[in-house]
């Protein structure tokens, strides 16, 4: 085994005896083996034998760089290219350095047990990352897999299920996959009791309410003081934003956080931050990202534009602040080439702030009325919003 390069063996609960005769070859052929604890006691061998630390990921290129020059076999669950060790690898060392030995993920041994087709299976991780984001997979009669942390994910995932009215879901625990231990439990979430093993992957079928994907969710949907981008004006702005897969947005004067809560739910990769200088209104974004799916949005609490972050955005949304000198400049200098700036005003003095700012910048200029029916006696009529006045701006590419 060459020493340039790091070979990542995927093993699964059936161990030594589950593993093919390339990835035996590479483990034995080690000089030293990274992996858990639990992982390096399935494996013989003499190789030196590291467990990982925690938190890994700091440590990860002091502990390659101290065994620079040996051969390297890192031992992971399953997949390694699948929410696994070898997808940071190869970001860390570059892929032409590794060599992985895939072994069946726990969440194609479980559509196997359940005669799921894998290709129809939403999975989500809580490995590492919040549980809320199971809610963004949420939707009536899809199967959603989620990847458990340890033994109490199951109750957790049941515990928000029931929350979000998805208590009739049907909930599957497959415990150690592929071992001799293996074991399937099953339940509603709403009468779930069980107690689980750590190595677990947990199936649902969800029942309960819709809640439709595409931007313009009801407005009860977020908890509120009124500071909440109304539901037609929220679809026109996020089509004017047009979130792109792995872009980030800002969201100045966030409100109670609703564009950047539908940016984020446009695809999982898409990212967000919002700026909210009200302490309350930021705690509730808080509190609307995790029911909604998106746990992962930042929130930024400060007043602008001081209170803008570093991280150069992709699309800026302005729902607050437009008055304030140096907001709207501010913003704009710092989106990347090609992005794209949507600025919402209410009131006189900020439309005025944006007639001001398309004359410099062009772009477009878009007055929204939106009246929604209303009882009146015994009749239904027509009760108008207040119109808001939209600028789209796109910066152009460096000269």
């Amino acid at each position: 085994m060459e020493a340039d390069f790091v070979s990542v063996v995927g093993i699964g609960a059936d161990g030594w005896d589950g593993l093919p005769e390339s990835a035996r070859r590479l483990v034995l052929g080690a000089d030293v083996l990274f992996g858990s604890t639990r992982q390096l006691a399935l494996v013989p061998g003499h190789a030196q034998r590291v467990s990982w630390p925690s938190p890994l990921l700091p440590a990860l290129p002091g502990l390659l760089d101290a065994n620079r020059g040996k051969a390297i076999c890192v031992l992971a669950s399953g997949d390694p290219m699948f929410f696994g060790i070898g997808s940071t690898l190869a970001r860390l060392i570059g892929p032409e350095r590794l060599r992985v030995v895939p072994h069946p993920s726990s969440v194609s041994l479980a559509c196997a047990r359940l005669g799921w087709p894998l290709d129809e299976v939403e999975v989500i991780t809580a490995v590492g990352r919040p549980v809320e984001s199971v809610n963004a997979a949420i939707h009536p009669g899809r199967r959603v897999m989620v990847l458990s942390a340890d033994g109490g994910t199951p109750a957790e995932v049941a515990e928000l299920l029931t929350d979000r009215g998805y208590g009739a879901s049907t909930m599957t625990v497959l415990e150690h996959l592929g071992g001799p231990e293996e074991r399937k439990i099953s339940s509603t979430a709403a009468d779930w009791h069980e107690k689980c093993g750590a190595l677990n992957v947990i199936a649902v079928e969800c029942a309960g309410p819709k809640l439709s994907s595409v931007p313009g969710l009801p407005d009860d949907a977020y908890e509120h003081d009124g500071q909440l981008t109304k539901r037609e004006v929220r679809a026109v702005t996020l089509a004017m934003l047009a979130p792109v897969p792995g872009e980030l947005l800002w969201d100045v004067g966030a409100g109670a956080g609703s564009i950047a809560i539908e940016w984020s739910r446009a695809h999982p990769s898409c990212r967000a931050i919002a700026i909210e200088k009200d302490p309350e209104r930021a705690e509730r974004i808080v509190d609307n990202a995790k029911r909604l799916g998106v746990p992962s949005i930042r929130v930024v609490r400060g007043a602008v534009p001081d209170a803008l972050p570093d991280e150069r955005p992709d699309a800026v949304f302005i729902g607050g602040g437009v008055t304030v000198p140096g907001v709207v400049e501010r913003c704009f200098e710092a989106l990347k080439p090609s992005g794209r700036l949507v600025a919402n005003a209410v009131t006189v003095e900020s439309e005025a702030v944006l007639a001001r700012w398309h004359a410099e910048l062009g772009g477009e200029l878009v007055r929204l009325a939106v009246s929604r029916g209303s009882p009146v006696g015994g009749f239904t009529g027509w009760r108008a919003m207040m119109p808001v006045t939209i600028l789209i701006a796109t910066k152009g590419e460096p000269t």
